[in-house]
C-alpha cells in the first residue's frame, strides 16, 4: 500500500515540483496544515506578511520574475483582504497561485456563523481572479492544484485562487497521487504565410511605429534588431526597457508629449505588440496612432479592444517579432535625419518633464548614479512615481521599473519586498508616498524581518498629492480630505531596527542616496517634501474628469 501523506504535505511537495522557492502569507487556523507542511519540509521560504493584501502583492511581484508567485491566506475576511491585490495581478497578467483556507466541509455555505465563515467566498474569488476552484475532496486536491497552476501560467496569465476546507487539508491521501508538473499549453504556431503578410506590410511602410507592451518583454533582441533597422519604438510603462532608452529609435514612454505626438503623426504604420493600450498612456484612447494598424497579441479578446485595428495576429509576440527581425537586412527604414528628429523630440519631452519635476529631477539622477546597472525601481502610485519614476528614471532593460498596472495606491512596499526576494542579487529601490505607504505600513516589519535588499524611498508630502493636483485643476482649487497625519517615518523605521535617513534639502539627494544604496539589506530614506517643495500633478491628460 502506498505511503499516506496529508493534503497539506501534498500541496507543499507539488509546489516544490514547480520549483517554488518562496511563499508569502499569513498563517491562520484555517490554513495551518499547509503552512505546517511547508515548515516541516523546509524547502520553500515562507515570508510572513503582515496582511493578506501584502502577501498577494509580494507574490505578484515575485511571479513577474519567476513565472509563478504563491500566496497563502486565511478564509473569510482574510481571503477578502486579498481581493485588491488579486485585481492588480489580473491587470498585470501575473501568474499567481492564491491558496486560501475554508471552514470544515460540513459547514460550507451553511450560514451558521462558523468562525471565519463568509457567504459565497468562491464567488468573490472568481470575480477577482482569472479562475477560482474549491477542493471538495482530498483525492482531488493535487489534480486541482495542477490545473490551477496551469491556468495561472497560460497566457494571458493571471491569478488563480483555490479554497481548501480545513478538514481536507488534514486528510490523508496516498503518496502515489502526486504527479509530475503540468506545463501550460503552447500557443498555436503562426503560419509562415501570416509572417510573410505582416512583413510585407511592415516593409511597405515608409516609417513604421512599433508599440511594445508587457507581452513583448521576452523579445528584447528582436525589438533591438527592428529598431536598428529603423523602426521607431515607443513602449507602455510596463514595457519600458525592452528597447533601452539610449537607443536612437526609442521614444521611451513619452506618450503624452507634444514633440513625440509630432513624430507619431509622421509615421504611416503601427504594430502594437503585447500592449493593452491603457487609458493613461493614450489620453483615454484619443492619442492618434498611425494607420494602418496591426495588433499582435496572444489573447484573442485583445483584438481591437481599445483601438480599431486593420488586422490582428493572435500569437505570442516573441516568435513573431523574432521572425520579423530575421528578415531584416541592414537599415530598412528611416535615415540619419529621422534619428535626429527622434532625438530632438525625446530631448524636448525630457526637458519639459525635468522642468515639471523641478528639484526632484535631481533625486532621479541621484538614484540613477548610485543604483547599480542591474538595480530595480519599484514604484507605488504616487506623484513622484507617476512623474519622474515612470518616464524620467532610466530604463536599460525590461522588468527594471515595476509598478501597479491597476493604478491602486499602497502596493509599493510589498511589491518591493517580493521583487527583492525574487532577485536576491539585485538592489531594489521602493518608491512610495506617505499616503500609499499607510495602506500597507505593517509590511515595514516584514521588510526588517526578511532583511530584503530594499532601500525604501518615502516621499512625504503629508497627504494625497495626486488628489491635490486634481482638485486644483478640475475643482476650482477647492481642497478637501487630502491632508493626512503621518508619523515620523525616519523614527518609525529606526524603531523597526532599520537604518534610516531624513532628507530636507535637495542638495543632500546625491550623498544620501549613495550612502543608502551602498548599504546591503533594508534601509529607509524619508524625503520631507513639505520643506523641499511640492510636485504638481493632476493625473494623466484627459478630455473630461469622470
Amino acid at each position: 500500500m502506498s505511503e499516506m501523506i496529508t493534503v497539506g504535505e501534498a500541496i507543499a511537495r507539488t509546489l516544490e515540483q514547480y520549483q517554488v522557492d518562496a511563499l508569502y502569507g499569513v498563517i491562520s487556523i484555517h490554513n495551518l496544515p499547509v503552512a505546517d507542511a511547508i515548515g516541516q519540509r523546509g524547502k520553500i521560504r515562507f515570508v510572513p506578511s503582515r496582511g493578506e493584501a501584502g502577501a498577494v502583492t509580494m507574490a505578484d511581484a515575485h511571479g513577474r520574475f519567476s513565472g509563478l508567485g504563491v500566496a497563502l491566506t486565511s478564509t473569510g475576511a482574510g481571503a477578502g483582504n486579498a481581493v485588491g491585490a488579486l485585481i492588480e495581478a489580473m491587470n498585470a497578467c501575473t501568474p499567481v497561485l492564491h491558496i486560501t483556507g475554508q471552514v470544515e466541509k460540513a459547514w460550507l455555505d451553511a450560514d451558521t456563523g462558523f468562525i471565519h465563515e463568509t457567504r459565497d467566498q468562491l464567488t468573490f474569488l472568481k470575480a477577482s481572479s482569472k479562475r477560482a476552484y474549491r477542493i471538495s475532496s482530498a483525492g482531488q486536491a493535487v489534480a486541482i492544484l495542477h490545473k490551477a497552476i496551469q491556468d495561472a501560467q497560460t497566457p494571458p496569465c493571471g491569478p488563480v485562487s483555490i479554497e481548501i476546507p480545513i478538514d481536507i487539508q488534514s486528510a490523508k491521501i496516498p503518496l502515489s497521487l502526486l504527479t509530475r508538473p503540468v506545463a501550460p499549453p503552447q500557443a498555436a504556431e503562426v503560419q509562415a504565410s501570416e509572417i510573410d503578410a505582416l512583413w510585407a506590410q511592415l516593409k511597405q511602410a515608409r516609417q513604421p511605429l512599433l508599440w511594445v507592451g508587457g507581452g513583448a518583454v521576452g523579445a528584447v533582441e528582436a525589438v533591438r534588431a527592428l529598431a536598428d533597422a529603423g523602426v521607431t519604438v515607443i513602449s507602455s510603462t510596463h514595457g519600458r526597457g525592452i528597447l533601452p532608452d539610449a537607443h536612437r529609435a526609442s521614444l521611451r514612454a513619452f506618450h503624452n508629449s507634444p514633440s513625440v505626438d509630432a513624430i507619431l503623426a509622421r509615421c504611416d504604420f503601427t504594430l502594437v505588440a503585447g500592449s493593452r493600450l491603457r487609458s493613461n498612456e493614450t489620453r483615454s484612447w484619443t492619442l492618434a496612432l498611425p494607420e494602418p494598424r496591426v495588433q499582435l497579441d496572444i489573447d484573442p479578446a485583445a483584438a481591437s479592444r481599445n483601438y480599431l485595428m486593420d488586422s490582428a495576429l493572435i500569437a505570442d509576440c516573441v516568435p513573431v517579432l523574432n521572425a520579423l527581425a530575421a528578415r531584416v537586412q541592414g537599415r530598412e527604414w528611416g535615415s540619419g535625419s529621422w534619428d535626429a528628429d527622434i532625438h530632438e523630440a525625446v530631448s524636448l519631452a525630457e526637458r519639459a518633464l525635468r522642468e515639471q519635476c523641478g528639484a526632484y529631477a535631481g533625486l532621479s539622477d541621484a538614484i540613477d548614479s548610485a543604483l547599480p546597472a542591474d538595480g530595480i525601481l519599484v514604484r507605488d502610485i504616487t506623484v513622484s512615481g507617476s512623474l519622474w519614476g515612470s518616464r524620467l528614471f532610466r530604463a536599460h532593460a525590461p522588468l527594471k521599473n515595476i509598478h501597479s498596472l491597476a493604478g491602486a495606491i499602497g502596493m509599493g512596499l510589498p511589491m518591493a519586498i517580493g521583487t527583492a526576494i525574487a532577485n536576491p542579487q539585485h538592489k531594489v529601490v521602493g518608491l512610495v508616498g506617505d499616503g500609499g505607504l499607510s495602506l500597507n505600513l505593517g509590511e515595514l516589519a516584514t521588510l526588517a524581518q526578511e532583511k530584503a535588499n530594499v532601500t525604501l524611498l518615502i516621499m512625504n508630502d503629508g497627504g494625497y498629492g495626486v488628489m491635490r493636483g486634481i482638485q486644483d485643476k478640475y475643482f476650482g482649487g477647492r481642497q478637501y480630505y487630502n491632508e493626512l497625519h503621518t508619523p515620523d517615518f525616519t523614527q518609525l523605521a529606526q524603531a523597526m531596527g532599520l537604518q534610516a535617513w531624513s532628507v530636507s534639502e535637495a542638495a543632500a539627494f546625491s550623498s544620501v542616496m549613495a550612502e543608502a544604496l551602498a548599504m546591503p539589506g533594508p534601509s529607509v530614506v524619508e524625503v520631507k517634501m513639505g520643506v523641499i517643495g511640492a510636485l504638481r500633478f493632476a493625473g494623466p491628460p484627459q478630455k473630461t474628469l469622470y
